[in-house]
């Protein structure tokens, strides 16, 4: 059962919860699940069927290409972090 951590940005809009074990398989359900418990953060973390645009998802330390395609299955932690760019 992986540990969702919030980041500081959004803990605001979770009453300051900062991670939650959770039981889902996908990045989707995890967001869907946050959505039940903390109305409004879906749109903090998506744009339509994708993660906002500069957002992205790590499941045990690795940067997922999938976004909210992504198994989590026995991952340990799952994270949302700014995409960071460079060239």
């Amino acid at each position: 059962m992986p540990t969702v951590f919030i980041p500081p940005s959004l803990r605001r809009h979770t009453d300051g919860v900062d991670r939650i074990q959770m039981s889902e398989t996908t990045v989707r359900e995890i967001i869907a699940t946050l959505e039940e418990r903390f109305p409004g953060i879906r749109q903090r973390l998506c744009d339509g069927d994708h993660l906002r645009p500069g957002l992205a998802v790590a499941v045990d330390s690795r940067i997922s290409d999938l976004g909210l395609l992504e198994q989590v299955g026995d991952a340990k932690e799952v994270h949302f972090v700014a995409a960071v760019g460079g060239g």
